[in-house]
């Protein structure tokens, strides 16, 4: 094969992921292009890159799916090379046509390996008869709801529907019974269609508490192939991956060589060029079966990085242009442990719906490895997958690497949007996890425990305090004592979905009481400074971060986040938030994909009558009270902000 030199690349996506790709090509020394929505205009990637181009009008949405305006703004500023990054076009064999056909150098495998791949139904053919082991199931051509139920019931419940195109667990739902079977199949197909532009789905056996195994992989123009191990990204939630490790705490050396073995004879078969990943259910026999292989890098790569040494976005760019492997087999090393959590803007309490918003303070810790793209100040857009950081250690041992990523996370400030910070540490922290047991049955085994994290009193008082003397009108701190006689100052403020009232009292010697719930908190306050706030609390001194962003204050401590909504100097507010006045308010910023009520309806509490769509993932609103649907606010494609009446009913 010749070689296919490039010198400038532009980067067919956003955030995190350009700048992840714009550093190790610069490093190489070519020049970067950034495209951006209306939504990214001013985000980082776009800043930092050589040159920049908008493309596509609203929605955002679908800018980075723009294929012709992603070709045309290579054109105008003469990039030779596209890199799609790991998400939006990066496994769709159109662009890389497209590229192709345009003369860019398509950094990623053939649109014919794509193709193979790309489709979980065609993928499994090729795999099973080429000896791979897979998941028992159905991938027909046939796709109606009569023959998917009947070849359900011949499989047996439990049974995964998936969408045959794209991945991130979009498309997929698991079905427990017959009676929930159809209703389940209309959402895969719905979010997958809105994803991907396919709602074609296959159906697999459900495998018991099942471990997730990928093996990283890569050939080149040269007939070589080679993995780089395994990766465990198990601990997931909505069936998309929130922990990765490698190598895994379930696979051991002679498992290791098998797994590759098939993965770098996938390889070989397909002629594959560059990177890629089959992703394995193992099961408590040791037994694994394929489910499909992601034609790109994925989001995880950090950890097979830090266990080989090797840069994997040097490899796909030295690939690109015709390049043999930089190592033989034989020559790769995996050394010591790796961990990466995803860092999401997402409730985790309320089913991780998705959060987007102003991010008011962001710091990321500087001794570990962290992938993001935000700054202070800067808007999460609702439009986009909800992962906004990614955290990555590395130690000798699992536990050291463990340990590390937790005082990693402690350190990271992420205030003003909702985040699954305290989430991770929970994970992190838990006995199963600890032990290395945990399975994809970990957070629905467990999310009682994850999710509910004791708030201790004292930090409850903590936040009360930062509430009262970070005010802008707040008595200064500090001063020493006074003969002046003191004056409780009443609080009102909401926190965790509850108001609560405090009272704080300033001593004359100028420390602090602070009254909540009956409970009485003495603390000095040693500094108030910025964006951060130091107290001695008996013989302890230890600090805490906070910001204003209106009438909230979000406090961090040890990695927990609290935020607190003033409403100290506010009007009383109705209960009716929740539906309970027959209004149906859309509880996050979204789109409208499904409306499940007519008018004049009979509904009854709790019944679905609307479905959002968010940061790629459905969320279904329910009726909040039993009585006839009246209105209908919405149709579907509409674009709906929080809080927006969306449907009404009369008791």
């Amino acid at each position: 094969m010749s070689r296919r030199p490039f010198h400038k690349v532009l980067i067919a996506n956003r955030g995190e992921i350009a700048l992840r790709v714009m550093r190790t090509a610069r490093r190489l020394g070519h020049g970067v292009v950034a495209v951006y929505s209306d939504a990214d205009q001013d985000a980082p990637h776009v800043r930092l890159a050589d040159q920049a181009v908008r493309i596509g009008a609203p929605p955002p949405a679908q800018s980075y799916l723009n294929i012709a305006a992603i070709i045309a703004a290579a054109k105008a500023t003469g990039a030779d090379a596209v890199h799609p990054g790991y998400g939006f076009l990066a496994e769709n064999e159109d662009f890389a046509q497209a590229c192709t056909d345009a003369g860019l150098v398509f950094i990623g495998p053939s649109p014919d390996a794509i193709a193979a791949m790309g489709n979980k139904a065609g993928a499994k053919d090729i795999m099973l008869r080429a000896g791979v082991p897979c998941v028992p199931g159905y991938q027909g051509e046939d796709q109606n709801d009569e023959a998917m139920l009947r070849e359900a019931r011949r499989i047996g419940f439990p049974v995964m529907i998936k969408a045959v195109a794209g991945g991130g667990g979009r498309g997929m739902r698991l079905v427990s019974d017959a009676d929930a079977f159809l209703d389940m199949l209309r959402s895969a197909r719905s979010e997958a269609a809105a994803a991907f532009g396919d709602g074609t789905v296959i159906l697999e056996k459900a495998i018991a508490n099942p471990r997730h195994i990928e093996i990283q992989v890569f050939g080149d123009s040269h007939g070589n192939a080679v993995h780089l191990g395994e990766r465990d990204c198990s601990v997931q939630r909505r069936h998309q991956k929130l922990i990765e490790e490698a190598p895994s705490p379930a696979v051991g050396p002679e498992l290791r060589a098998r797994m590759g073995a098939v993965a770098v004879q996938a390889v070989k078969a397909l002629a594959y060029e560059g990177a890629g990943t089959l992703e394995f259910l193992l099961d408590g026999d040791g037994q694994f079966y394929f489910m499909e292989m992601n034609t790109r890098l994925q989001v995880e790569h950090p950890v097979t990085e830090a266990l080989t040494g090797l840069d994997l976005v040097e490899w796909q760019l030295r690939v690109a242009a015709g390049e043999p492997l930089p190592l033989r087999q034989e020559q790769i090393r995996l050394e010591g442990h790796a961990i990466e959590v995803r860092l999401c803007s997402e409730d985790a309490a309320q089913d991780f719906m998705p959060k987007s918003g102003r991010m008011a303070l962001w710091q990321m810790p500087e001794e570990i490895r962290v992938e993001h793209a935000l700054e202070s100040g800067a808007e999460i857009p609702p439009y986009y997958d909800s992962m906004i950081a990614k955290l990555i250690s590395h130690g000798a041992s699992r536990e050291e690497a463990r340990a590390r990523l937790m005082v990693g996370l402690e350190q990271a400030a992420a205030l003003g949007v909702t985040t699954n910070q305290t989430f991770l540490l929970s994970c992190l922290r838990h006995p199963a996890f600890v032990a290395g047991k945990a399975t994809t049955a970990f957070i629905a085994a467990h999310g009682d425990d994850l999710n509910a994290p004791a708030v201790a009193a004292a930090d409850v008082a903590l936040a009360t305090l930062v509430l009262s003397v970070s005010h802008p009108l707040a008595h200064p701190v500090g001063g020493g004592r006074s003969l002046a006689a003191s004056f409780a100052t009443p609080l009102r403020f909401e926190i965790g979905g509850a108001v609560r009232d405090a009272e704080l009292l300033r001593e004359r010697d100028g420390s602090y009481r602070v009254t909540c719930d009956g409970t009485e908190h003495g603390c000095e306050v040693i500094s108030l400074s910025g964006d951060m706030i130091r107290v001695r609390r008996g013989d302890i001194t230890e600090s805490a971060r906070f910001v204003r962003d209106g009438d909230q204050l979000f406090v961090q401590h040890r990695g927990q986040t609290l935020a607190l909504r003033d409403l100290t100097l506010a009007a009383p507010q109705s209960s009716a938030a929740a539906g309970g006045d027959g209004k149906v308010r859309a509880a996050l910023n979204g789109r409208v994909v499904a409306v499940l009520v007519k008018l004049g309806d009979r509904v009854a509490v709790g019944q679905p009558v609307i479905t959002l769509e968010a940061m790629k993932m459905e969320h279904v609103h329910a009726a909040g009270l039993a009585g006839t649907v009246t209105a209908i606010e919405v149709a579907e494609g509409d674009q709906v902000t929080t809080g927006r009446i969306v449907v009404e009913i009369a008791a």
